[in-house]
Parts: structure tokens; sequence; C-alpha cells
């Protein structure tokens, strides 16, 4: 009898603030962001049994590069090195978010192949070394591993307690422009030694709200030196009926725009898919 297969979802990862504290002497950025997952995202399926392979399609497969670099391959790998006799197998990936997007997919999916390797292995979901493997993985890998919304410090490795966001109505658009991580703290002018107060995570939903509210995105300006197209996108986010607030996620060029209800959102999707067919447009969730 063949083996049972898996599924997890890849939810995407969205930063509702992110300030850059300071650049540290390895060349790395320690950072401070308020991040919450989506309703939307990817979605991964595991058959455990024989050797590592990994399967790629969906909307966005063509862009998401060459499968032997795939994240899901590296945490897969990460994990095998830590636990002894790791019972591997073949993922198939269902690409459905922009690559290069600010959206944390490629993280996303790593996660979700770690979460699906660790009920195929019986183990436990706090087990040290999947912490381990995702940090070993990629910089956001960790706070996809158990995605509820957080404060992400250093250089993702340093995360609070799940905290009690309440759910927020979304629109995530995209232009259809990759925006290299690298490039964008590449351009970004941020001394060593900078020292930036670190703030605690706030306490309740209304501090949490004012929090986003009064927040930032130190991405944001290089960015848009990179993609003008991206002051574009929150130009008309800002301008559509009901959105309360408009801001980059991650290093984009994903924007996204918050709204009092889920009707409030899906309106103004389709203003923008009539508007911009040639943009990703879609209305979610965010929170638990």
């Amino acid at each position: 009898m063949a083996p049972a297969a898996s599924a997890e979802k890849a939810p995407a990862k969205v930063n509702l603030t992110l300030r850059v504290l300071r650049r540290r002497a390895d060349g790395r950025h320690d950072i401070e962001s308020l991040v919450a997952f989506a309703d939307v995202g990817d979605a991964l399926t595991f058959t455990p049994g024989g050797a590592l392979a990994l399967t790629v399609g969906g909307p966005t497969a063509a862009a998401a590069g060459d499968v032997a670099d795939n994240l899901v391959l590296k945490a897969a790998r990460a994990l095998a090195e830590r636990v002894e006799g790791l019972k591997l197998g073949r993922f198939m990936l269902s690409k459905r978010l922009p690559v290069a997007a600010g959206l944390g997919g490629g993280s996303a999916d790593a996660a979700a192949a770690l979460r699906l390797l660790a009920r195929a292995n019986d183990l436990a979901p706090h087990d040290p070394r999947l912490m381990q493997a995702a940090q070993a993985t990629g910089a956001d890998v960790p706070v996809c591993l158990d995605p509820r919304a957080r404060l992400m410090r250093g250089i993702g490795d340093i995360l609070s307690d799940p905290l009690d966001l309440p759910r927020l109505f979304a629109l995530l658009v995209n232009p259809g422009v990759a925006v290299m991580t690298r490039e964008v703290f590449a351009a970004l002018s941020v001394a060593p030694t900078a020292q930036t107060e670190q703030l605690g995570p706030p306490a309740g939903a209304a501090a949490l709200l004012a929090e986003i509210a009064n927040g930032r995105n130190d991405l944001e300006a290089p960015a848009i030196e990179l993609q003008p197209v991206i002051a574009d996108v929150l130009s008309v986010l800002r301008k559509l009926p009901g959105c309360r607030l408009a801001r980059m996620s991650g290093s984009g060029a994903t924007c996204f725009g918050l709204f009092d209800s889920t009707r409030a959102a899906t309106a103004a999707a389709r203003t923008l898919r009539v508007g911009y067919p040639a943009w990703w447009v879609r209305a979610t969730v965010l929170g638990d």
C-alpha cells in the first residue's frame, strides 16, 4: 500500500512594520518587525518514502527558479543533518504567491516542509532541531515555522511569543516586478554602529493597532529607488475607498492596504483588477 500524502499551507508573511536597527559588523542587518500571516499562500504536499525530491507547479512556478535551489530542499537537508535516519520523500509545491515579493513565500514553503517532515517522522512541533534547521535555511524561515503574529528581531532569529492580533482585512498588491532583498539592503544607509531603541511587544489589541498605524517600513524608500512602480502601487491603494493605511511588506514589491471589512477589501480588489489587470491582487485576512 502506497504511503499517504499529507498537505500543509504555506501562508504569506506580511511585515506590518519593519525597522532596520543597525548594520552589523558581518554586513547583515538587525531588524524589528511586526509580522502577521495571510489566509493566502502556497501549498505543499509530501509523500514519504524514497529519495528526497521536489516538483514545482502552480501559477507562479515559472518564476520560482531552479528546483535544485529551492528552500524546500534546503530545509529538508538541514533537518536530515540534525535527525539521524530522517524519513524523506517527494514534495509537490503549488506556487501561488509572486516570487521575490516581500511575502516570504520561499521561507513559508521551507517552514511547511519542516512541519510535514516533523509529522512524518513523529517529531514534536517544538523539537529544537526544527528551529535549528529553520535558522540554517533562511532568515525568515523561523517566524514561518509556527505562522502566527509575532514581533521578530535580530536577523529573524529572535521571536516574541505569539501576539493577540485582531483580524485585519487587507488587500495585497504586487505590480509584477521582482525585488531582490540583498539589493534593497545594499541601497539602505544604516551605519554599522547606529543604536536604536528596541521596543517590547505591544501589549493588547489596541496597542498593536497603534503600533501598526504609527509604524513604518525602513526598506520602502530604497525599494522604491530600485522599482519606482512601488510608489505607484502605494498611491493607488491610498486612494481606494475605505483604505485606512497602505505600506510595503518586507523588501517589496508587494504592498498591503488595510480596510474595515472583508467587503471593503473585496470591493477594492475588484476595482484594481479592472484598472490594473497585470497586477497580482488578493483580498485577504491577516491574523489568527
